[in-house]
């Protein structure tokens, strides 16, 4: 073999060298990663239609509830199959990352959500926003008799009034607050007061149509619930109104949706892309657009116009990182609600 043939034959077998090792490389960066979602399915949907059209890059969903999925991925630590964890509520994030699961973000992408909608240690970030408020039926509470406070729904005066659903994450999220804000021993002393005072219902959207029926006067819940039914017939919502506790009132807690990379995900850098993408530009957008009806919390983001305006609810400063979900769960068993 001349030199002129070696060398033409050596350059082939370089060239097939790189096309195999960038067809390795690709293979690799099409498998996409895996989120374990519990956030609204067609919301995350729509976010991943648009990361995915963006950067090619596939999504796989594993839908759930915040608590079935946080607890799932502190079972199966560093062997999670996870690279992203998305929740409706924040404590289910503090349970992850209190067992030491996810990789600090990009600071690019902490600079996108304002410090007020993220922990300050920068483990996992804000994704959207939803607001506590209380649902009630006119035609059984005028505006004059409405609680001032959460607090006031321990009152004697109360009892057998209103409606939660103490299962639920978005409940105990709200209590969650309630710890933060006001102790152990009020808080424990305000769930005993519950036990006796308020219906149970399963699920936020049955206390809202129990109201609705006028089946009980009011009830504690999110205020989405009520937006998306009016967006679409307004059936299980026409005979109700919401009200705002704001003053930073327990009652007026808005809980974070949070968003993590897994320590252990072997795509970090989708996983990283995509977190950075739906707090970015495109992601919230989508929130204004979207009929998830939930705040955008990205810097200068819109929110749906329908909305009140988040700087109007005069919520309650909560540190995300301090919502101690197993807690609540201890002291709601002790007040009987669990």
């Amino acid at each position: 073999m001349n030199s002129r043939v070696l060398s033409c034959f050596s350059l082939a077998l370089l060239s097939s060298s790189i096309f195999l090792s960038t067809q390795s490389v690709a293979a690799e960066n099409n498998e996409g990663i895996v989120v374990y979602n519990a956030q609204h399915e067609n919301l995350v949907k729509s976010w991943v239609d648009g990361f995915t059209k963006e950067t090619g890059i596939k999504v796989t969903l594993r839908n759930g509830d915040d608590s079935e999925l946080g607890n799932q991925l502190v079972q199966e630590g560093s062997a999670s199959p996870a690279d992203v964890f998305l929740t409706e509520n924040s404590p289910s994030m503090v349970l992850v990352d209190n067992a030491k699961l996810f990789a600090p973000l990009d600071a690019a992408t902490l600079k996108q959500v304002p410090a007020e909608f993220r922990p300050a240690h920068g483990r996992w970030i804000g994704i959207a926003a939803r607001s506590t408020v209380f649902v009630y039926n006119p035609t059984k509470l005028s505006e004059q008799q409405l609680p001032k406070s959460l607090m006031d729904l321990a009152k004697p005066e109360w009892k057998g009034r209103w409606a939660a659903s103490p299962s639920g994450a978005d409940f105990q999220a709200i209590v969650s607050a309630m710890l933060a804000l006001k102790g152990e021993q009020a808080t424990l002393d305000w769930l005993k007061a519950m036990k006796a005072n308020f219906v149970a219902y399963k699920g936020n959207s049955t206390v809202m149509k129990a109201v609705n029926a006028g089946q009980i006067d009011g009830g504690v819940i999110y205020h989405y619930y009520r937006f998306v039914d009016q967006s679409k017939t307004g059936e299980n919502s026409k005979n109700t109104q919401l009200y705002y506790f704001k003053h930073q009132d327990p009652g007026a807690f808005v809980s974070l949706s949070g968003g993590g990379v897994l320590a252990s995900s072997k795509h970090k850098e989708q996983a990283q892309a995509f977190i950075k993408w739906i707090t970015g530009k495109e992601g919230q957008e989508q929130l204004r657009t979207n009929n998830a009806f939930e705040y955008a919390v990205g810097v200068n983001a819109a929110s749906n116009p329908k909305l009140v305006p988040l700087k109007d609810l005069d919520a309650p400063k909560v540190e995300p990182s301090t919502l101690n979900s197993k807690k609540v769960i201890e002291l709601m068993t002790q007040a009987g609600l669990l």
